[in-house]
C-alpha cells in the first residue's frame, strides 16, 4: 500500500484525531501491514515486541482470573494497542484472539526512541492508552478477587448454614409429631383424676428433668430406666424421650410414689412427652440463633448496610468478624488461630469492608501455608500514630529468592488451580487507597504479614474514599 493511501487511512480514523500528518507519515514509513485471519493473533508466552495500531478488524482478550472468562479489552480500527512506548511489558500473559479478518500496522520496539524523539503527538496518545489500560485492568483485577472471595464466602455460609437449617427442620418435625404425643398424654392424665394439687407437684418436677445432661447419656442410663419401667409393669416403649431429659432413677422414684399406680403409666407418658416437646423447641431455638449470628456476621464483615468510604474502624472488630467467616475451614482442618488486641488500640482511618477483604485474604493464606493442627497469630498493636495488625504463621515460609515478587500480579506459590496470584496484589491497592501498607517477612516455619494503618487526623471527620484505583503494572496480554 502507498505511504500516502495509509496515512490518509490512519488520519481518517477519530482516535488519532489530533496527531500531525508528519507523524502520521513517520509512522506509515516504518510500520509494517499485516493480517491475521481469525484465531488467536497471540498467545501466553509470546514475546511482545511490537506496538499494533487496527486498521481494519477486532481483536479482543478474554481473561479467566477463576470466576469464568471475561472480556477486558475489544480494539477496532483505529485503536493502539500491543507494547506501548515506556511499558515494562515483555510477554503476552493471556490469549489475544483475532475476531474476524484483521489488518494491522505494526511498529517494532527497535523505532521507539527515534518515535519517542519524532512522534511526541502520537506518543502522548500512546501514554494516555497505556494509562487507561492500567485503570480499567485494576479496576478488572478488584472486580474478579471481590467475585472469587464472594464466591469463597457464599460456599462456605452455604455449608455452615446447612447444619443448623437441618436441624432447624429436623427440631419442627418433632414437634408436630410431639404435639400429638402431648395430646394423647394429657387426654390420660385427665382420665386418672389427680387432684390439682397433684397436677401442679407433676409439673414442678416435670420442670426440673426436662434439660438434658451430658453425663446422663449413655447405654447404662437407657438400661437402667427401661429396667425401672418394666420392674413397675409399665410400657418401655417411650424410654428415649426419659433418656433424653436428666431424670434419675431417684426422680422416677418420687414420682411413683407421687401418682397413684394407675396413673403412673399417664403421668410418666405426660412427663416425657412434655420434655419431647421442650427439647425440640429448644433445638429449633438454638439452630436459628446460629443462623442468626452466621447473618450477623456475615452482614459485619461486609459492611452491606453502609455506603463505602473512608471512616473509624475498630479493626479487631473485623478481624473477629472474618474469623468467624473462615470458621468452617479453620475447623476442618484442625489449625489454631489466636486474636491478640493491645489495649486501647485506636480506631485506623480505612474502608471497612475493604479492610476485611484484606483480612480474609491474609488469614486464608496462612490457612493454606500452615499444615494440620498447624497455628496462625493475628496481633492488632499501636506504633507510633498508626495501627499494626501482623498475621502470622508457623508454615514451610516462603523461598528468598520469590518473597520479593510475592505482590506481583498473578504470581503465586500454590498450585495450579488453587490460587491466580490477585490476592496480595488487590490487598496491597485496597491498603493505598486508604494510606495503608503492608509487609512481609518470612523464615522456615514463620512468615508474618504486617500491615499498618493511619489514624483519623485529629479533630477532623473523616472523609469519603477516593474510589479511583491507583495504577499498576500492565497485565493484560
Amino acid at each position: 500500500m502507498a505511504i500516502p493511501e495509509l496515512v490518509d487511512r490512519l488520519s481518517s480514523m477519530p482516535q488519532l484525531e489530533g496527531v500531525p500528518v508528519q507523524e502520521l507519515e513517520w509512522l506509515a514509513t516504518h510500520g509494517r501491514l499485516k493480517v491475521h485471519e481469525p484465531g488467536v493473533f497471540m498467545a501466553p508466552g509470546d514475546a511482545l515486541e511490537h506496538l499494533f495500531i487496527l486498521l481494519t478488524g477486532r481483536v479482543a482478550v478474554d481473561v479467566d482470573r477463576g470466576v469464568g472468562p471475561r472480556r477486558v479489552f475489544e480494539w477496532s480500527p483505529g485503536d493502539v494497542t500491543g507494547l506501548l512506548p515506556f511499558s515494562r511489558m515483555t510477554e503476552v500473559r493471556n490469549d489475544v484472539l483475532a475476531e474476524v479478518p484483521t489488518e494491522i500496522l505494526s511498529i517494532h520496539q527497535s523505532h521507539f526512541p527515534e518515535m519517542v524523539s519524532r512522534c511526541p503527538g502520537f506518543t502522548a496518545h500512546t501514554v494516555h492508552t497505556m494509562l487507561d489500560r492500567a485503570r480499567r485492568l485494576t479496576s478488572s483485577d478488584l472486580q474478579d478477587e471481590k467475585m472469587m472471595s464472594l464466591g469463597k464466602l457464599a460456599a462456605g455460609l452455604a455449608h455452615e448454614l446447612n447444619n443448623p437449617a437441618s436441624a432447624a427442620m429436623r427440631g419442627a418435625r418433632l414437634l408436630r409429631a410431639g404435639l400429638s404425643g402431648a395430646e394423647s398424654a394429657s387426654r390420660a392424665l385427665w382420665r386418672a383424676g389427680l387432684s390439682e394439687a397433684l397436677i401442679a407437684s407433676l409439673e414442678k418436677l416435670s420442670a426440673e428433668w426436662w434439660e438434658p445432661a451430658a453425663s446422663t447419656l449413655s447405654m447404662d442410663r437407657e438400661g437402667q430406666i427401661e429396667d425401672w419401667l418394666r420392674r413397675h409393669g409399665l410400657d418401655a416403649s417411650y424410654v428415649e424421650d426419659l433418656v433424653d431429659t436428666s431424670i434419675t432413677i431417684e426422680g422416677l422414684d418420687r414420682l411413683a410414689h407421687l401418682v397413684p399406680a394407675k396413673a403412673l403409666d399417664a403421668a410418666l407418658r405426660w412427663v416425657a412427652a412434655g420434655s419431647a416437646i421442650r427439647l425440640a423447641a429448644q433445638d429449633v431455638e438454638d439452630a436459628t440463633v446460629r443462623i442468626y449470628d452466621l447473618v450477623a456476621a456475615v452482614k459485619a464483615f461486609t459492611h452491606m448496610d453502609k455506603a463505602a468510604g473512608l471512616e473509624a474502624v475498630v479493626v479487631a472488630d473485623g478481624l473477629r468478624d472474618t474469623m468467624r467467616i473462615v470458621e468452617p475451614r479453620i475447623r476442618a482442618k484442625g489449625v489454631t488461630i489466636a486474636l491478640e488486641v493491645e489495649p486501647e488500640v485506636p480506631p485506623a482511618r480505612a474502608v471497612a469492608s475493604d479492610l476485611n477483604q484484606v483480612w480474609m485474604n491474609l488469614i486464608e493464606n496462612a490457612i493454606d501455608a500452615v499444615g494440620d493442627s498447624g497455628r496462625i497469630e493475628v496481633a492488632v498493636r499501636t506504633e507510633l500514630d498508626r495501627v499494626v495488625v501482623c498475621v502470622s504463621d508457623d508454615g514451610h515460609g516462603i523461598a528468598p529468592e520469590l518473597i520479593s515478587r510475592i505482590f506481583d500480579p498473578f504470581f503465586t506459590t500454590k498450585p495450579p488451580g488453587q490460587g491466580v496470584g490477585l490476592g496480595l496484589e488487590i490487598a496491597r491497592q485496597l491498603l493505598r487507597r486508604c494510606g495503608g501498607e503492608i509487609a512481609v517477612s518470612s523464615e522456615p516455619g514463620r512468615t508474618e504479614f504486617r500491615v499498618s494503618l493511619p489514624t483519623p487526623p485529629s479533630g477532623r471527620e473523616v472523609g469519603t474514599a477516593p474510589r479511583g484505583t491507583p495504577i499498576t503494572a500492565e497485565q493484560d496480554m
